[in-house]
């Protein structure tokens, strides 16, 4: 009988231990390492990413937006939303009715919260009182329905990976009331690396590749120690392609002179007409003097899909260079020159084209207490990391976002 006692007594106490552990608080960090591919762990087999993946789970590749820049990318892992949708369409972009640019390296566009739409992770994490942090992530710096995270950093491409990586451990270490439950880390190693010498040149993607790696396993074995249920989550913005030299493309000598302006080059270039009824004219023109460029409709569904039927912001013609090819102005035929000087190549990486090219994907890699271990999944788009993180948070999830829940469902244990 007392026998029989202990085992119900203990069964109790298994019972109340798991619904206790179930119960406990997670964490969720994001971590995005801009412009690694797809295949980088594949081909340089890193330590750290690879243990991280054995043990997690990981994508056969994540499928970019279009276009595949680090601005729209970024902000639709952030909103769950397509670019058409979320207002950052490229990044650098032309406002017609506002009469004003958008432009990445301009931080007082960058922090003005009016250009961007949604409702970012992390305001919805602050609006259900959890508190955020980020040390970078595209609009962390701007208000954005009245929140920005409890603690942020303006953009500092300048700050080591390591000063980073500290400020997130000690934001684990602050007592319960301060610490945030969710947490956004940037790194762009592999996005410089592979714009200098292209995503081919196997000795300098793997020297960053290894550098990066041993710094994220500080970051990986420090948030275990933490004592916390620490769920992290590895992603990029989009991979990469190389482009040859010769491959640049002076688009332009083609629209110099002609009756409209345009915004924006390299993989996509907007054209807003001074008067709409050129647009035949100026198309033909433009089809016969550049060569391997298709002129397209900025709404067709191919690229901003639905979001893009109103949206000004595209404006009437677009550019679309075919894969290895990149448009440049003038100024970008000075700055690829001092490129192949400086770094003794005339192959460079660059981004931007429709996610349907594979060079084009980049990394979903996680691991934490409250995520399945040991599985691979099929490439899936961007916009399904957003719920999958309300999921893992307990957070209500919008119900005018593009992602859709069921996608990761099965991965949160």
């Amino acid at each position: 009988m007392k026998v029989i006692r202990h085992f119900f007594l203990l069964l109790f106490l298994g019972l109340v231990f798991k619904s206790y552990a179930q119960e406990k608080e997670q964490y969720v960090i994001l971590i995005s390492l801009d412009g690694f591919r797809y295949d980088y762990v594949q081909r340089f087999q890193p330590e750290n990413l690879t243990k991280f993946i054995k043990l997690g789970v990981s994508a056969q590749s994540l499928i970019p937006p279009f276009p595949s820049k680090t601005f729209p990318s970024h902000y639709s892992i952030a909103t769950g939303m397509v670019p058409g949708k979320h207002g950052l369409i490229n990044n650098f972009f032309f406002d017609p009715i506002r009469r004003l640019e958008y432009k990445n390296s301009n931080p007082k566009r960058a922090q003005d919260g009016s250009w961007y739409g949604g409702k970012p992770i992390w305001v919805l994490a602050e609006e259900n009182g959890l508190k955020a942090a980020s040390y970078f992530f595209i609009g962390t710096e701007a208000e954005i329905l009245g929140y920005r995270p409890s603690y942020y950093y303006n953009y500092d491409g300048g700050v080591p990976n390591m000063e980073r990586i500290a400020k997130v451990l000690d934001w684990l270490a602050l007592p319960d009331g301060q610490r945030p439950r969710f947490i956004s880390l940037y790194f762009s190693d592999l996005d410089d690396t592979g714009h200098r010498y292209g995503p081919e040149n196997d000795e300098k993607i793997e020297e960053a590749v290894l550098r990066l790696d041993a710094e994220l396993g500080v970051l990986f074995n420090a948030a275990k120690q933490t004592g916390l249920d620490v769920n992290i989550l590895v992603v990029s913005d989009h991979g990469m392609v190389n482009i040859r030299k010769d491959n640049l493309l002076d688009v332009e000598s083609v629209l110099e002179g002609l009756p409209l302006e345009y915004y924006n080059n390299g993989s996509v270039l907007h054209i807003y007409l001074n008067k709409y009824k050129d647009k035949a004219k100026i198309r033909r023109r433009i089809r016969k003097n550049l060569q391997h460029v298709k002129v397209v409709n900025p709404r067709s569904k191919k690229y901003y899909g639905d979001a893009g039927d109103n949206n000004s912001k595209l404006g009437d013609l677009m550019l679309i260079p075919d894969l290895g090819y990149y448009l440049i102005d003038k100024s970008g035929f000075v700055k690829y020159n001092q490129r192949s000087r400086m770094f003794d190549t005339d192959i460079f990486g660059e981004h931007g084209f429709h996610p349907k090219f594979k060079e084009m994907h980049g990394i979903f890699y996680a691991n934490g207490p409250a995520i399945k271990n040991g599985i691979e999944i099929n490439s899936f788009e961007n916009i399904h990391i957003y719920p999958f993180i309300c999921e893992i948070l307990n957070l209500p999830i919008p119900d005018h976002i593009d992602g859709d829940v069921s996608v990761l469902q099965g991965l949160v244990e």
